[in-house]
């Protein structure tokens, strides 16, 4: 008996395993000279730019209220490292592995499977520059 409740909880744990992958974590420490005219664009509300760094690159998008900042690795499978899309017109990224849709306004999950958001990155805005570092 007690065999098999030490294989049962060992096929227990082996299973909900997979619901614990997240997106790993790499250290972000980047910085944005706010007069360097490649920038310019995240200025405006509604604008969204990508920049290299993260697990799979780093969307920055300005909400109108302020500036937000995702790594592009898919929070669905986040081993595969699949970078999200930038969906035109609609303040969402996609997937292109799953299909999974992400709000680019808090980088929830708007379109299954995905059930995670997109892992974040703290925003630190000052007069000349924007940073973007690791929670």
């Amino acid at each position: 008996m007690r065999v098999l409740l030490g294989v049962l909880l060992g096929i227990l744990l082996v299973s909900c395993g997979k619901q614990n992958d997240v997106v790993p974590y790499v250290p972000v420490n980047i910085t944005i000279q706010r007069t360097d005219p490649r920038y310019n664009n995240i200025s405006s509300a509604g604008s969204v730019i990508t920049l290299s760094g993260g697990v799979a690159g780093i969307v920055v998008y300005n909400t109108g209220a302020g500036i937000v900042a995702f790594d592009r690795c898919s929070s669905y499978q986040p081993e595969k490292a699949c970078a999200v899309n930038i969906d035109e017109g609609l303040f969402t990224v996609t997937d292109p592995c799953s299909g999974s849709k992400f709000s680019l306004l808090d980088g929830s999950p708007v379109k299954a499977p995905a059930t995670r958001s997109l892992r974040s990155y703290t925003v630190i805005i000052t007069q000349f520059e924007i940073r973007i570092v690791n929670n």
